[in-house]
């Protein structure tokens, strides 16, 4: 990539100037990136160790874990490690791996988001033609075409934005390398063929969210022809939060990357990335899995055989 040689490192944004904040700013962020570690380290492990949880929904469950686990583990060590040793500085090499992977897991996990709603679909509105629609076999492949998509992306992303020449410093306003904040470092006008790029993948995006939108939809319809209080009850306090979780994501994802630049600022920016890039892996868990009587029960279970073994 041709700025190498005119680009040694990045300057990852300053949390702040006194060391009293940023010792909070790095209790903040390590707390979160150990919260999301705990959650999604006990939801692979009780899905892997328990063969009652080897169903398609755990599998998808499985993958939603790793992803959130890479995506929150290709930003957070090394914004705390630089809040810790007070400074700033990411090696050019650093920042574009840190693009890679982020916008790789970041695209794979919406597009599971997306499997995830048509599993539910199938499961609640055509129970009777799960099996047939949802094998293991259809399963292993709509994941992988998650992995795919989210790879190819990132690929496409990151070899876009690192072509473009840089002349405006090498001071990135955000925690991480971010695309919007590397793209403001340009000095041409070529960084709007990677604008041109990030409008065509957040169509594909929005795409992928009316796709969303419409399986919860007929999902809350099914519900609503429930015999049963509880069952509506519970189907609804699962559906909601998951599709509340895939509106935050995009929209500020959307937000973070498309908004115009007079309205763009660090501490707004800052916010709005820990929305869309911290948040999720933290609370994922729990609404996704935490609250599922199985998974419960599985970690309890797991708990216990961890405590035995130590007796």
């Amino acid at each position: 990539m041709s700025n190498s040689s005119s680009v040694s490192e990045f300057l990852l944004l300053a949390f702040a100037a006194m060391w009293e904040q940023k010792l909070l700013h790095f209790a903040l962020f390590l707390g979160i990136y150990l919260a999301a570690l705990l959650g999604n380290g006990l939801i692979l492990t009780a899905v892997a160790c328990d063969h009652r949880l080897h169903t398609r929904m755990y599998f998808f469950l499985l993958n939603l874990a790793l992803l959130d686990l890479g995506c929150i583990s290709t930003t957070v060590p090394k914004a705390t490690a630089n809040a810790l040793w007070d400074t700033r500085a990411i090696s050019y090499q650093g920042c574009v791996a840190q693009v890679l992977f982020f916008v790789f897991f970041i695209g794979a996990e919406y597009s599971l988001f997306t499997v995830m709603a048509y599993d539910r679909y199938v499961a609640i509105c055509k129970p009777l033609h799960y099996g047939s629609l949802l094998g293991s076999r259809a399963c292993a492949q709509m994941a992988a075409a998650a992995w795919g998509s989210g790879f190819l992306n990132a690929v496409l992303h990151t070899a876009t934005t690192f072509s473009l020449p840089l002349c405006q410093g090498n001071a990135v306003d955000q925690f991480f390398c971010e695309i919007p904040q590397i793209l403001k470092l340009s000095c041409s006008d070529a960084y709007l063929r990677e604008v041109g790029a990030l409008v065509f993948s957040f169509s594909l995006a929005f795409g992928s969210f009316v796709f969303i939108v419409v399986s919860y939809v007929q999902i809350f319809r099914a519900v609503l022809r429930m015999p049963s209080e509880q069952g509506r009850h519970k189907a609804f306090s699962t559906c909601l939060p998951h599709l509340a979780v895939v509106s935050l994501f995009l929209l500020t994802a959307i937000f973070a990357y498309l908004n115009p630049p007079s309205i763009s600022s660090p501490s707004l920016d800052l916010v709005v990335a820990v929305l869309y890039s911290l948040l999720p892996p933290a609370v994922n868990p729990l609404i996704y899995s935490m609250r599922n009587k199985e998974i419960k029960h599985a970690v309890r279970k797991l708990f216990e055989y961890i405590f035995l073994q130590q007796k």
